[in-house]
């Protein structure tokens, strides 16, 4: 459960960056996915759209519906704001990460770890100890 002061908290940033309640179009949708019978029988998922921005949330964060009421007006505060001040959000920031560490990588740069692991590899014979010659 969400608290007052979050919610004041809320409104207060929502009045910063001009988005008003009035201009939100708020739906609730059956959920999916893990949850179980609760989630599949309940309209709790929310569906918000910013009318002057064209900005669509749908969230589902938790099982109740006042709870994912707060969580998508502030993700809508956060897409807001990254789209006002330019800068990337968390969430941007981590899906850009996944998405550099599943790059393939070019072929030169394959070949160079290549080199570096056969390099590493004529160090590493050296290490041994000496045979004896029988």
């Amino acid at each position: 459960m969400i608290n007052k002061e979050k919610w004041d908290k809320l409104s207060d940033l929502m009045v910063q960056l001009h988005i008003n309640e009035a201009d939100l179009i708020e739906k609730f949708i059956i959920g999916s996915g893990k949850g179980g019978q609760k989630l599949h029988k309940t309209a709790s998922t929310v569906y918000l759209k910013h009318m002057p921005s064209g900005l669509e949330i749908k969230c589902q964060e938790s099982r109740s519906r006042e709870d994912n009421r707060y969580f998508a007006r502030m993700r809508l505060c956060d897409k807001v704001q990254s789209i006002v001040s330019n800068e990337k959000t968390k969430e941007q920031q981590k899906i850009e990460k996944l998405k550099r560490q599943k790059k393939r990588r070019s072929r030169r740069a394959k070949q160079k770890i290549l080199d570096e692991k056969a390099r590493q590899s004529d160090i590493k014979v050296l290490r041994k100890k000496p045979s004896s010659f029988e």
